[in-house]
C-alpha cells in the first residue's frame, strides 16, 4: 500500500510542476504585456497623441515646363538631360530667319509711318494757305462784282435819259442802241461777277473741308505720338522681341529633364521641348488620412524621411497647406457613388510640406522619392 502511495505521489507531482511553471510563464507574459500596454499608454499620453505621420508621401515641386514663344527651326541645343542650369542660361537657339526678316518689314513700316506724317503735317500747312488765298479771291471776286454793278447802274441811267429825248429826236436810234447795248454788257458783267463770287466761295469752303480733315490727322499729335506712328512701334517691338524668343532661356534654377528637342527639329510655338525641376525648392506632397487632419494646421513643424538615406538623414519643414480636395474627387474621372453600390472608403487628402532649404542643399532629393512624414501637432 506504501509503495502505491509513492508511486502515485511521484506521477502526481510532475502534473503539478507543469502546472505551476505554466502559470508562472503566463503570470509573466501577462506582466510583460502589462508593462508593454502601460509604456505604450504611456508613450501615446506623452507623444503618440501630439503626432500624426504617413508614409504615403512623395517628393514633388513646381516644376517649369519649357515651351518656345516663337515657332522655328532648332540650330543650337546646349543642353542634355540631367544637365543643371541657372536662370537665364541659353538651353535651345532657334533659326531667328524669319522674325529678322518681320523685324525689317516693321522698322520699314515705321519710316513710312513717319513720313506719312510728315506729309500730312506739310498738307495741312499748303491748305491752310489756301484757305487765305481763297479768301482773297472772294474778296476780289467781290470787288470785280461792285465795279460791275457800278457800271451797271452807269449803264442804266444812260439808257433810261437817251429814251426819254428819243421821242424829241435829240437822240438818234443808232446812239440808243449802242446805250441799250452798253446796258446788256453791263448787266452781263454783273451776272459773270456773280458767277465768280460764288466760284471763289465754293474754292474756298472746298479748301476748308480739306484742311479740317488734314488738321484732324495732325491735331494734337507729334510725330512720335501720331497713332499711326505708335502703331507702327508696337509692331516694331513686336518683331523685335520675336527674335529675342528665337533664344530660349532657362526660367529657373534646376535639371533638365525630360529634353525632347534634337538638333534640327522644327518646334512649334507652345509645344513643351523639356522640364526643368528646381531641386533647391522641393517640397513634400503627403496623403494624410481624413482623420488624422483634425487637428493639424498650417505651419505645423515636421519631420521627413526619405527612402533614399533612411532614417539617418531627417528633413525639418512646416505644413504649408492643405489641399482643396481628396484624390479621388481630383481624379480625371471621380467616383461617383450615386448607384447604391457604395461601401465607404477612407479618404486620404494631400498635405503641402515645405522643406529647409539648407538640408535639400546638404541632401539632394528628386522628384517622386517616397518619403515618410510625422506632424508634431503641440505647435498650435
Amino acid at each position: 500500500m506504501a509503495e502505491a502511495a509513492t508511486h502515485s505521489a511521484g506521477q502526481a507531482d510532475p502534473h503539478e510542476h507543469r502546472k505551476a511553471v505554466r502559470k508562472l510563464w503566463l503570470l509573466r507574459v501577462a506582466m510583460a504585456v502589462g508593462v508593454i500596454a502601460l509604456v505604450w499608454l504611456g508613450w501615446y499620453l506623452l507623444v503618440g497623441r501630439n503626432h500624426v505621420s504617413t508614409d504615403n508621401a512623395y517628393v514633388n515641386a513646381e516644376m517649369a515646363q519649357v515651351t518656345p514663344l516663337v515657332a522655328g527651326q532648332a540650330i543650337e541645343v546646349r543642353v542634355k538631360d540631367t544637365q543643371a542650369v541657372r536662370k537665364g542660361d541659353v538651353l535651345v537657339v532657334l533659326d531667328p530667319t524669319n522674325s529678322q526678316i518681320a523685324l525689317a518689314q516693321a522698322e520699314a513700316d515705321l519710316a513710312s509711318a513717319r513720313r506719312r506724317f510728315r506729309e500730312a503735317k506739310a498738307t495741312s500747312g499748303a491748305l491752310s494757305a489756301q484757305v487765305q488765298a481763297g479768301s482773297a479771291d472772294i474778296e476780289r471776286a467781290r470787288a470785280q462784282l461792285s465795279s460791275a454793278q457800278a457800271d451797271l447802274a452807269k449803264a442804266n441811267i444812260d439808257l433810261q435819259r437817251r429814251q426819254a429825248l428819243a421821242g424829241s429826236g435829240a437822240v438818234s436810234g443808232e446812239e440808243l442802241t449802242t446805250a441799250r447795248r452798253g446796258q446788256a454788257a453791263a448787266a452781263a458783267a454783273v451776272t459773270q461777277a456773280q458767277a465768280m463770287v460764288a466760284q471763289a466761295q465754293a474754292a474756298r469752303t472746298a479748301a476748308q473741308g480739306q484742311y479740317t480733315a488734314s488738321e484732324a490727322l495732325v491735331a494734337g499729335s507729334s510725330e512720335d505720338t501720331d497713332p499711326a506712328v505708335l502703331a507702327a512701334k508696337a509692331r516694331v517691338e513686336a518683331a523685335r522681341l520675336d527674335v529675342q524668343r528665337a533664344i530660349i532661356r532657362a526660367p529657373i534654377d534646376g535639371i533638365v529633364t525630360r529634353r525632347q528637342v534634337q538638333l534640327g527639329q522644327r518646334v512649334a510655338q507652345g509645344a513643351p521641348v523639356m522640364t526643368i525641376v528646381p531641386v533647391n525648392s522641393l517640397y513634400v506632397e503627403a496623403n494624410f488620412k481624413e482623420r488624422q487632419l483634425e487637428q493639424v494646421r498650417v505651419g505645423m513643424p515636421a519631420e521627413v524621411t526619405a527612402d533614399i538615406y533612411g532614417g539617418s538623414v531627417v528633413y525639418h519643414g512646416r505644413v504649408a497647406g492643405i489641399a482643396g480636395g481628396t484624390g479621388a474627387s481630383m481624379a480625371l474621372i471621380p467616383a461617383q457613388n450615386a448607384t447604391g453600390n457604395w461601401i465607404k472608403v477612407v479618404q486620404r487628402l494631400p498635405v503641402r510640406i515645405e522643406l529647409d532649404p539648407r538640408e535639400l542643399a546638404a541632401h539632394p532629393l528628386r522628384v517622386g522619392l517616397s518619403t515618410e512624414v510625422d506632424i508634431d501637432l503641440r505647435d498650435k
